[in-house]
This record gives structure tokens, sequence and C-alpha cells, in this order.
């Protein structure tokens, strides 16, 4: 039998018992709670889509408002931009949850995802306080396009979900049947209400007199048609329908 005298100059004997204190030896059991891999095949490409996408339609926004004039427009310049970039934020808040399956990675997605709310909330209100102050400030009629409709019914839903959002939380969801059920309703109410945002994004981007007219007809497209049907569909494609059952 060898002894450690007799191994070659520069070699060195295994331990016959690993240090567990040593970062690269697991512990025994440590495996399990390593967090597993969660995505599927697809899931990659939606979240660049996504992302990509929500970048595109925020950036022709902004570009538009500052390439025409955005101090003759007054409050309504407000009003484009921080929509977009309330739109923005949503995704990024919807994909950082996509698809936590596991209590450290839900956790982690959870926390992303309010802080994205509490970016996009805020502004999402302020960019709807500036047109309603820039209509009032020219005697303009509210709520006379699809565009304004879809807008006001998008940002009461908006907050009732962020009232479900808490609700689903505090108290262990009690308010809502606690637990997993009430963050599946809120879940539930989310991405039904996802459709209504971008649908009013492109009643206001592709159709609106302001946007006609200070844009291309392919920049529209592109930016106010394409780039939400991509989020929409991007965001939903990464759904888990097992973590929405009721039953």
């Amino acid at each position: 039998m060898s002894t450690p005298d007799d191994l070659p100059h520069g070699y060195q004997a295994l331990p016959a018992h690993p240090d567990q204190s040593d970062p690269l030896v697991p512990a025994m059991g440590n495996e399990e709670q390593l967090p597993k891999p969660e995505g599927r095949k697809g899931d990659t490409l939606a979240l660049y889509a996504a992302i990509t996408a929500a970048a595109i339609f925020t950036v022709v926004t902004w570009a538009m408002v500052l390439n025409n004039n955005p101090s003759a427009l007054g409050w309504f310049a407000f009003h484009p931009t921080l929509q977009s970039l309330a739109i923005f934020f949503f995704t990024l808040g919807i994909l950082t949850l996509q698809p936590t399956s596991q209590p450290s990675t839900k956790a982690a997605g959870l926390q992303r995802h309010q802080i994205a709310m509490l970016l996009g909330v805020p502004t999402i209100i302020l960019g709807a306080l500036s047109i309603i102050w820039n209509k009032r400030i020219h005697e303009a009629p509210h709520f006379t396009t699809w565009h304004g409709v879809f807008g006001i019914l998008s940002l009461t839903w908006l907050a009732a979900q962020f009232a479900l959002g808490a609700a689903s939380v505090w108290f262990g969801g009690a308010a809502l049947g606690g637990g997993p059920r009430a963050k599946r309703v809120w879940k539930l109410s989310g991405y039904v209400l996802l459709p209504l945002v971008l649908a009013t994004a492109n009643f206001g981007g592709a159709w609106s007199a302001w946007v006609t007219s200070s844009s291309a007809h392919g920049v529209r497209i592109v930016a106010y048609t394409l780039a939400p049907a991509v989020i929409l569909a991007s965001l939903y494609s990464r759904i888990r329908p097992s973590k929405m059952r009721f039953l």
C-alpha cells in the first residue's frame, strides 16, 4: 500500500474526509436546496422579444416627442412619454415573475416585480394626469375616442390590480381566499388587463391625430402595432397554466 512518501514529487493525496467547509464541496443534501432550471424551450427568445419590443415602443415615442418641439406641446408632451415608459416598466415587472416556481426564485421575482410596479404605477398616473390637465386648460372634451375610453378603463383596472396585488400578499392573502388562490386571482386579473393596456397604446400610437401627423406610416406599424403584439405574445407564451389553477 502506498504512503504519502511514495507519491511522486508535486502530487498530494486526497483526504479521506473532504472538508465540508470548502465551498467547492457540496454538503450532503444541498443539491435539493439549489435553484433548479425553470425555463423551457422558447422562454429566453420570448424574454428578449418582449424587452426589445417594449424598448422600440418607448424609444420611438420619446424620439417622436423630442423631435417635434416638445416645449410647444405643453402638458401633452408628458402623456405619451410617461405612458410608454410605464408600459416598459410593466413589461419588465411581468417578465421577472416568469417562470418562477420555487420559493427562492418566487421571492426574488416578487421583489423585482414590486420595484417595477412602484416605478410604473406613479409614472402612468402622472401621464394620465398630464393629458387630463392639458384638455382642461384647452377646454377640450374628454373620452371622445377609443384611446380615451380604453385609457380610463385601463387606469381604473390598474388601480384595482394594484389593490389586488396588495391583498394577495398582506395577511397571507386572506381577503382573496388565502395563500396560492389569492395570488392566482391577482395573476389572472393582470393577464386580462395586459391586452387592454396594449390596445390603448395601439389606439393612441397608431391612430391618434397627433401621432399620424408626426410620424411615417411604417414607423407607426412597427412601434404601435407590431411592438404591442410582440409584447403580448411573448408574455403570454411564458405563462405556466399550472400556476393558474383554481381547483
